[in-house]
């Protein structure tokens, strides 16, 4: 599925989850190595332990980061919303 970013770097978000476990994950746009960091962090990785340790970063003065949109998106799937 498709996330599309809202106040980041990153525009979008391209990631694959099944059954409740993140396959892959790829930021467009942002800090190219850190997103690539995060990715290969999260593959493997159940959606909640994901969630608990992203959701709530900020960047900065941003009310949100790339690693709480990942988390804002992984909470989408999880409820059905994409």
């Amino acid at each position: 599925m498709r996330y599309q970013t809202k106040g980041t770097c990153s525009s979008f978000i391209d990631l694959e989850v099944e059954n409740d476990e993140i396959k892959s994950v790829e930021f467009f746009g942002g800090c190219n190595g850190n997103l690539k960091g995060i990715s290969a962090l999260v593959t493997g990785m159940k959606v909640d332990d994901a969630i608990s340790k992203l959701k709530g970063i900020r960047c900065g003065f941003k009310p949100t980061s790339c690693p709480d949109q990942l988390a804002q998106a992984l909470e989408g799937i999880k409820s059905g919303n994409f």
